[in-house]
């Protein structure tokens, strides 16, 4: 499996960017995408993710803010992330789940349940 971000950059506080995950391999099995990120001296943590049953959950800090979705016949995951704030800069990260536990009904949110990782992709939000 190969995930390959795209889209990141600098934005002024209130602007958007989307986000972009093209990928490849045996990524139709998977049981969950999502769009995880790392701020500097922080942890990694889920902003978004979508299971094979087109559930989503959003971490509470982008609610009402960013969309998960997915276009199946293109292998592509997108995050579109509107009204951005400094607090959204951080390095996005494309992650895929082979653990069906990564279910939205399971209620878990836990990058472990990730096995599969793209580069990773700069969001830099300046106010």
């Amino acid at each position: 499996v190969q995930l390959v971000e795209s889209g990141g950059g600098s934005v002024q506080a209130g602007g958007s960017l989307r986000l972009s995950c093209a990928a490849s391999g045996y990524i139709s099995s998977s049981y969950c995408m999502g769009w995880l990120r790392q701020a500097p001296g922080k942890e990694r943590e889920g902003v978004a993710q979508i299971d094979d049953y087109d559930r989503t959950k959003y971490a509470d800090s982008v609610k009402g803010r960013f969309t998960i979705s997915q276009d199946n016949a293109k292998n592509t995951l997108y995050l579109q992330m509107n009204n951005l704030k400094t607090e959204d800069t951080a390095v996005y990260y494309c992650a895929a789940s082979y653990s069906v536990l990564c279910r939205v009904a399971y209620g878990r949110n836990n990058p472990g349940d990730f096995g599969y990782w793209g580069q990773g992709t700069q969001v830099t939000v300046s106010s």
